[in-house]
Formats: structure tokens, C-alpha cells, sequence
């Protein structure tokens, strides 16, 4: 049993003062909420100059490429210098990257791995502050060569590098102080931004992802929740030849201790690796966001690059855990039937199913729009194998995001319940993982092998 010291007063985390080439974020939350602020207000300032431009003979979509590519270019700087919430979207976000147009995604491309991987570390001392108040004034004697430099940082905590009284190597993820009110209050000043977010990423809900990531960000900081998730994946997944989940060793308050797995990060196979590794990775991927509902009970919420690993030995490392859903029963009943249905091109199938389900209003969506909304997205099902492709996702972005194509109405008119808002953003940033990686995968063979009603196709009336 660890021992706790919890006797010394907790103070707020407030991140060193920003200082120009140290990579540092701003101090106050003050400046923070300035930062933040700016952001509609640059934006603002880009189109009304976009306006000018056009008048003054520019095609449009040059001066609207412009100011997109601008705007992401600042929001993105932005997002990567503050943590909190600020952090967080970004790296909903960078999911995305495969939905940016080709001229844009060179600029930033590598602010988006920053974003999945990297932010301004904790002052030294404050590590060591939180250390000792989480395992007490003897946790030199329980992490041996703890190594003060972290190895990721993130929108919750960081992570440095130690060794467990085993001898073996550990993962020492440390909390930020008030890591949950900076969450609370960046998410709130960034609902302002979502203009601007959704002109940066066009096609991408920001309103809605700002919402959902709100709801679960109690979740995100509760150390022990996580830890239970992650022995629950650990357990499920003990020896599997594809999948590595490594085991807790401690949670106590802001402290978390796992084994240590080292691999190739996600965003660098998406970057400059071969095409099997890409193709590994992305059936890897599928097959775990497939299995899990059936064989830990879960789901996994948070399928940005940074959280994933490619292993010598081929196994996909999952590293952090922060944020899933507990499935007691599995998949969703109809959620089989509903894929089935759209796979076989069955309208009327597809609709019925889809009313049961609450994911629509029979007399405000007829079934021949449902099927056409749906259709691009279930390509991966009438293949051996499907070849996920920038163009591929660039298209559905611009689709969606056209107010008025008749796909974008049909979207509008459906009614997704609070409960399947996480396993919809799942769904888009696998896809958009997926596109990014240029991944060929056998999509088909693995919801047949974990959906149950898939396989057996849509149920009569």
C-alpha cells in the first residue's frame, strides 16, 4: 500500500510566464482568457480584409484559402501553447488532419503533433510537489531514476520516465494542479471561437465537440476512474498478439504509475512510415475499437494519434485511457442492424432501424436522403478491403460543411441522444486517424467478427 501525505494545503497549477523562444504558457488565467479572447477577434479582423480583397478583383477562393490557412495557422499556435482545454481540442482536432485541404496541410501539420504529443512541461519543483503529496515524502524509494524531464505532456498531466521497485522500467503521469478548473474555463471561452474553429477545420462540429468534451472532463482528472479503465483493458487484453495495454501499478490522488512500452507514436507512422506499418496500424486500431465494447466492456474515447504506439514486435500500444465509456452490455443492439442495412443499400431497413434507435424523426427524414447521407461512409463495408484516403475525407468535409447540399440538410435533421455523441466523435476521428495513415484495412472482417446483428444482416419488419 502506498502511504499519502495529503496534509499540505493543495495550490491551483498556473503555468510559468510565457517568455519568447522558451516554449513556456502564459502564467496568469488572466492572460489566458486574453489569449483565448483574441482569437474570434483575429479572426474577425481576417475576413473583414478577406472582404476587401475580394471586392478589389481577388477570386474568392484564394482569399478564402488565405484566410483559412491564417486562421488555423493561429489557432493552432495558440491551442498549443496553453494546456487545459485549450489543449485538449486541439487534439480532438488534430484527428481530423486528414480533412485539410492538401496546400494546407504542410504548415501545420507540424503543430498538430505537437499537439498529440508535446506541450510546455511543469516547473521541476512542482513535480516533485505533487509527488510527494500523492505518495508521500518517500517516493524517491518507490520510483527509482526518476527522471525530471518529461517524455509527454499533455491537456491533464505529464509524463516522465522511472523504474519500479522491480527494476523495471515505469510510466509517471503526473497531474497538473487545477488541471479540472483550467479545463472548465478554457472550454467555456473557446465556445466563443467556434467560428473561427469551424472555418480552420470546415466541416468539423466544433459547438458540439466543445459540449461533449465539457461533459467528460470530470472524468479526464479522476486519476483512480482511469486506472480502473485501464486495468479493465489490461485484463481484456493480457497476452493478445495485437494488443498492448500496459498494467497500473499505482494510482494515488494526481499520480499514476504504468509499465513503460516503447514504440513508434502514432503521429510519426502517420508522418514517414512504410505502407505496412500504416496498414498495421490502422487494422490495429479498427480491431481495437471494434473488440473492446465486447471483451473489456468499454469503449475507448479518445482515438487521436498521441495515444497510440506501433511496437517492434507489431502490437499496437494504447497508452492513455482518460476517457472512456463503460458498454455493460456491449454494442448498442441496433447498431449492428443499423450497419448491415446501409451496407445492403436497404433504405427502408436503414430507416426503420435508425427511427428505433431515436437517431431520427420518421416524418422529418425520408429514407432514400438517409441512405444517400450515410452512403459515403459505409464504402468500408462493401470490401475485402478499403483504402482510407485524404480525398476520401476531404470530399465528406466538404460535403457536410455545404450548407446547402442536400446530405449537409439531411445531417441537420437528425436527432443523435446524448448517449451516442462519444462513440459518433469515436467514429470520425478513427475515420479521420485512418485517412491520415492511408491505411488499407479489412473494416468488413472485423465489424463481422464483434457486432453482433451484423453479420446476420437487418431484421425483418
Amino acid at each position: 500500500m502506498i502511504s499519502t501525505d495529503m496534509g499540505a494545503p493543495q495550490r491551483r497549477y498556473r503555468p510559468p510566464v510565457d517568455q519568447p523562444g522558451t516554449g513556456r504558457p502564459t502564467r496568469s488565467r488572466l492572460a489566458r482568457t486574453a489569449r483565448l479572447a483574441a482569437l474570434p477577434a483575429a479572426y474577425a479582423g481576417r475576413t473583414a480584409v478577406g472582404l476587401g480583397k475580394r471586392i478589389g478583383g481577388r477570386p474568392a477562393e484564394a482569399v478564402a484559402a488565405q484566410v483559412q490557412q491564417r486562421t488555423a495557422e493561429q489557432l493552432f499556435v495558440t491551442l498549443g501553447q496553453l494546456k487545459g482545454g485549450a489543449m485538449k481540442v486541439g487534439q480532438a482536432m488534430s484527428a481530423m488532419e486528414a480533412a485539410l485541404p492538401d496546400q494546407l496541410v504542410g504548415p501545420y501539420r507540424e503543430a498538430l503533433v505537437r499537439l498529440q504529443e508535446a506541450a510546455p512541461a511543469m516547473p521541476t519543483a512542482m513535480v516533485h510537489e505533487q509527488l510527494a503529496r500523492s505518495l508521500g515524502g518517500g517516493w524517491r524509494g518507490l520510483l527509482g531514476d526518476f527522471d525530471d524531464r518529461p517524455v509527454a505532456a499533455a491537456s491533464v498531466g505529464q509524463v516522465h520516465r522511472a523504474t519500479w521497485s522491480d527494476g523495471s522500467p515505469v510510466a509517471v503521469k503526473v497531474q497538473y494542479p487545477g488541471a479540472g478548473e483550467a479545463l472548465v474555463a478554457d472550454l467555456g471561452m473557446l465556445q466563443k471561437a467556434a467560428p473561427l474553429m469551424q472555418t480552420a477545420m470546415p466541416g468539423l462540429d466544433a459547438r458540439q465537440l466543445l459540449q461533449e468534451l465539457r461533459d467528460r472532463l470530470v472524468e479526464e482528472v479522476d486519476y483512480a476512474r482511469e486506472a480502473d479503465a485501464q486495468t479493465a483493458f489490461a485484463e481484456a487484453y493480457r497476452d493478445d498478439p495485437d494488443i498492448c495495454v500496459p498494467d497500473v501499478l499505482a494510482a494515488e490522488d494526481r499520480v499514476l504509475v504504468t509499465r513503460w512500452i516503447d514504440g513508434t507514436p502514432l503521429s510519426r507512422v502517420i508522418a514517414d512510415g512504410s505502407q505496412d506499418d500504416r496498414d498495421r496500424a490502422g487494422l490495429l486500431l479498427v480491431r481495437l475499437l471494434a473488440s473492446s465494447p465486447v471483451r473489456a466492456r468499454r469503449l475507448h474515447g479518445d482515438p487521436h494519434p498521441g495515444n497510440f504506439r506501433l511496437l517492434p514486435d507489431g502490437r499496437l500500444g494504447v497508452l492513455d485511457f482518460g476517457a472512456t465509456e463503460a458498454l455493460p452490455s456491449g454494442w448498442p443492439a441496433r447498431l449492428g442492424p443499423l450497419l448491415a442495412a446501409g451496407r445492403d443499400g436497404d433504405a427502408a431497413a436503414l430507416h426503420r432501424v435508425a427511427a428505433s434507435a431515436g437517431l431520427l424523426r420518421p416524418d422529418q427524414v425520408p429514407p432514400q436522403a438517409l441512405l444517400a447521407l450515410l452512403d459515403p461512409y459505409l464504402q468500408p463495408l462493401r470490401t475485402d478491403a478499403y483504402r482510407f484516403t485524404r480525398a476520401w475525407m476531404q470530399e465528406q468535409t466538404r460535403v457536410v460543411s455545404d450548407p446547402f447540399n442536400a446530405a449537409s440538410k439531411t445531417q441537420r435533421r437528425l436527432t443523435i441522444p446524448p448517449r451516442h455523441l462519444l462513440l459518433q466523435r469515436v467514429a470520425a476521428g478513427l475515420a479521420g486517424v485512418l485517412c491520415s495513415l492511408g491505411a488499407t484495412v479489412a473494416v468488413d472482417g472485423e465489424v463481422r467478427r464483434w457486432l453482433p446483428g451484423y453479420d446476420s444482416g437487418p431484421p425483418t419488419p
